[in-house]
């Protein structure tokens, strides 16, 4: 685990009247992570290394048995830097403060006492209003991964799980291209003599720019689509070579389309695709070629785009092979743990530094974007649109506490 970053409320930055107020409001938390219930959840947010630094805090972590054995960590791994191996979940969700990558489900809410924070995925567009009310019931703050935002004003999860699904989405490709996977029987890279495999991505934003590097590595031929010059512009820069980039035009697009034998799409996280590849469109491409839709949970990048599972990667249509998993990164789960446990370790430390969620969240307004439920008060306006439940500002809600 890398170093850890100076502090917001490290002592060479604050006054020594600040620091001492901080001393005083310091107090150790309790944290659970449970095992995941859902067979396709295959990461979890917390590593022994980073359990190990909560507890050298002074902070107690509980981890339910068998937790970390999908991304290949075992229960004396956790117990050797002092975490408390617990049997029982209901045991686990007595705790203060819950972390887990997959939402919250019903039968889970039902066993938290109430009164605490919950960190996980959202989810909205699979999430459910029962799941939302039941949460508010127990009067949880809940801080969803997906909109909370650093000092930078980045989405450290989306932006960690960006940089992975864009490497990993290009390893995908290139097996399911594979004779044995049912593809073209192509190889997905360059070689002396023969055509460079095609690559079309569709979108600009951190996936694209993973997703690209990794491709231009193996030799891929690649071209970025985009609705906008600026995000064009920007996106080349970022690479030594000249790539080609083009806007949405329809005859453009479609030659491209025609001979791609891969195209991906990653357009932005937590709004609907702007572009979407018509049916008609999909049916020209080549026959055992390849669509990844890292967008699938939002509506897709493509008509014939529905949402699979890691169990159930892949289905064929119009002769393309569709993979369209959400949580893509999962591939690679242990890798995907140590990048989740890198942000929230840091986070859960900071937040017993200061004394506490309400001290946390007053402090840090990116971390607060990501707060959308306070004591039980909904407090994001996306919940509220979808649900039709009413939300109240969470600045004004914090002038209270």
């Amino acid at each position: 685990m890398p170093e850890k970053p100076i502090s917001l409320y490290s002592q060479q930055l604050m006054p020594a009247e600040e620091m001492l107020e901080i001393r005083k409001r310091k107090h150790h938390i309790s944290i659970g992570m449970p095992s995941n219930v859902h067979e396709d959840e295959l990461c979890i947010p917390l590593t022994p290394q980073a359990v190990e630094l909560l507890v050298e805090a002074g902070h107690q972590v509980f981890v339910e048995t068998n937790a970390g054995a999908r991304s290949r960590y075992t229960d004396l791994d956790y117990a050797e830097v002092g975490a408390e191996i617990v049997n029982e979940k209901a045991e686990v969700f007595q705790c203060d403060y819950l972390i887990k990558v997959a939402p919250f489900t019903l039968s889970e809410i039902k066993l938290l006492k109430g009164n605490q924070v919950l960190f996980s995925m959202l989810q909205l567009d699979t999430n459910n209003e029962e799941n939302i009310k039941a949460l508010m019931q127990k009067r949880a703050t809940a801080v969803a991964f997906e909109y909370m935002k650093d000092e930078f004003g980045k989405l450290p999860v989306m932006e960690s799980l960006s940089e992975i699904s864009g490497i990993v989405s290009m390893a995908i490709a290139s097996n399911l291209l594979l004779n044995s996977s049912a593809g073209k029987g192509s190889l997905f890279g360059g070689v002396t003599g023969i055509s460079q495999a095609s690559l079309l991505i569709f979108g600009t934003g951190t996936a694209a720019e993973y997703a690209t590097k990794a491709a231009i590595g193996a030799g891929v031929e690649v071209k970025v689509f985009d609705n906008s010059v600026a995000k064009l512009r920007e996106f080349e820069k970022r690479f030594d070579q000249k790539i080609f980039t083009s806007l949405y035009y329809p005859r453009v697009l479609e030659k491209a389309v025609i001979s791609a034998d891969v195209i991906l799409g990653a357009q932005p996280y937590n709004q609907i695709p702007e572009f979407v590849l018509s049916e008609e469109l999909v049916k020209t491409m080549k026959k055992g070629s390849v669509l990844i839709d890292l967008n699938s949970s939002q509506g897709g990048c493509f008509e014939t785009s529905k949402c699979t599972t890691l169990s159930k990667p892949s289905y064929t249509k119009h002769g393309v092979i569709h993979y369209c998993v959400p949580n893509l990164s999962g591939n690679v789960s242990r890798t995907t743990t140590i990048s989740l446990s890198n942000i929230f370790s840091y986070i859960l430390n900071d937040i017993g530094e200061i004394g506490g969620i309400t001290h946390y969240i007053k402090s840090q307004k990116g971390f607060r974007e990501g707060v959308y439920l306070y004591n039980g008060i909904l407090t994001n306006k996306d919940i509220a649109h979808k649900f039709n439940i009413n939300f109240k500002d969470l600045d004004l809600l914090l002038a209270a506490f």
